[in-house]
């Protein structure tokens, strides 16, 4: 199983895959030559971005996470402020600083590559780095593949660099963890909280959990309080969450649908900043990021509030779910297409909430699979490469999906003909038949059948 904290880490939009990733790798490459005693010998520096990366890459802000781990920002850590002050006067200067005083020429419009037309063995997501001497001598070349939700591996370890450990409940189906709930007389979080302790001190997962939730938040109130009347990028798009939140403020009861009003809010808040690059939760992923921060805010405020024992619940649950995806499919939509970003978080909320509002297991199991079974074959095919349209909305539909199929889940059960093992063996197996101009390329759907104009 994977951690919590792992499927749930802080970092900056617009996407895991194609921005948190590559300034992963971009970081890992110079500590690495750090490390050597390299650093100091660095002339030059050339990146190349293959497949997904180089096609989207321009939308998804990778040319400017690459830039940014460079300099040695994390995207836990980073502060986006004196980030994008970093990035403008490099770009100014063309003048790269990797050590106090050595710094070097770099040009990014002749020292990142894009590669759109070639694509990498292992991943679509393919990114390399080489590094060069003042001889014009190769000091260090390295090759990194961005698998999704913010997590990176090297060509030679082609396993995600995650944390690990002995667990003493490992499962690697839905079915096994039923199973070890039977036997144990647990319920799936004490299964999850009992992995997740041979990693964190008890009280510090709750705590963390609980930081986790206010993050969230924060990116929900920052989106609705937005200044900002239009998102960057070209497409003009108009931000929709201040104004949604005027109205609903002012107008508390408009109609019998009222919740479903505010969780498309929620999630367009979320959304929003996402695609600006601000600071939000990758939960799984950067461009479902919306989702989870949504449906919890929809329990903080028709449910119950979102305590350390909420959050924490509420975490653990839509781990075991998540962990289950990540293991046997893929959470990359250019791997899979939006139905392994998307659909996957709605799954993960979907059974999440099922907990919260007091179903068992096979309700959270059907839940998931509820959910996940009406986001199967769904396409990632972003408008200009950008994580706005149609991504921003499809938070929003997919929040609402997520709640109805708990809904369905717990107060009108009903015995289920697809498992939720099977039903993510499913979308891996549609994923895999669907045409890569589907997957995060820009080269297919709506990404060609919508013109962005610029003003």
């Amino acid at each position: 199983m994977d951690s919590i904290f792992d499927l749930f880490s802080i970092g900056i939009g617009p996407s895991s895959s194609h921005t948190v990733g590559p300034m992963k790798a971009a970081n890992a490459f110079m500590k690495e030559l750090k490390t050597k005693g390299n650093l100091s010998n660095v002339n030059r520096i050339e990146v190349t971005l293959y497949g997904s990366l180089a096609n989207t890459g321009k939308g998804h802000g990778t040319d400017q996470a690459v830039i940014y781990g460079l300099l040695g920002y994390k995207p836990e850590s980073i502060d986006i402020a004196k980030a994008r002050l970093a990035l403008t006067e490099l770009i100014n200067t063309n003048t790269l600083a990797i050590e106090k005083y050595h710094r070097i020429v770099f040009n990014p419009d002749s020292h990142i590559e894009f590669s759109g037309q070639e694509y990498l063995k292992f991943h679509p997501n393919g990114i390399r780095f080489q590094a060069f001497d003042t001889g014009n001598t190769l000091l260090q070349a390295e090759t990194f593949y961005s698998t999704g939700g913010g997590f990176i591996c090297t060509a030679d370890d082609t396993t995600p660099k995650i944390t690990t450990s002995v667990q003493p409940y490992p499962f690697n189906s839905f079915d096994e963890l039923a199973k070890i709930c039977s036997c144990s007389k647990m319920n799936i979080v004490e299964v999850v909280l009992a992995n997740e302790a041979t990693l964190t001190n008890e009280d510090k997962i709750y705590e963390k959990c609980h930081d986790i939730w206010l993050v969230m938040n924060e990116s929900v109130n920052r989106g609705l309080h937005s200044q900002e009347k239009i998102l960057p990028g070209g497409l003009n798009l108009n931000r929709r969450a201040p104004e949604f939140f005027k109205r609903l403020t002012h107008h508390k009861n408009i109609d019998s649908l009222n919740q479903i009003d505010w969780l498309n809010m929620f999630a367009l808040a979320v959304s929003e900043e996402n695609a600006r690059g601000n600071r939000i939760v990758t939960a799984p992923t950067n461009g479902a990021a919306g989702i989870i921060p949504s449906v919890l805010s929809y329990i903080n405020q028709f449910h119950l509030p979102i305590t350390r024992k909420v959050s924490t619940e509420f975490f653990a649950v839509a781990t075991a779910i998540g962990s289950l995806y990540k293991k046997n499919a893929s959470i990359s939509g250019a791997e899979v297409g939006c139905q392994g970003e998307v659909g996957v978080a709605c799954s993960m909320a979907a059974g999440a909430l099922a907990h919260i509002l007091g179903g068992d297991i096979k309700a959270i199991e059907n839940a998931a699979e509820i959910a996940m079974e009406h986001n199967l074959g769904m396409t990632c095919d972003p408008i200009g490469g950008l994580v706005q349209a149609p991504c921003i909305e499809r938070n929003a539909i997919a929040a609402v999906k997520a709640v109805n199929a708990a809904r369905m889940a717990v107060y009108n059960p009903n015995e289920s003909k697809v498992s939720l093992d099977t039903v993510i063996k499913t979308m891996y197996q549609t994923g895999k038949d669907m045409g890569s101009k589907y997957k995060e390329t820009s080269h297919g759907g709506l990404a060609i059948n919508v013109s962005i104009v610029e003003c």
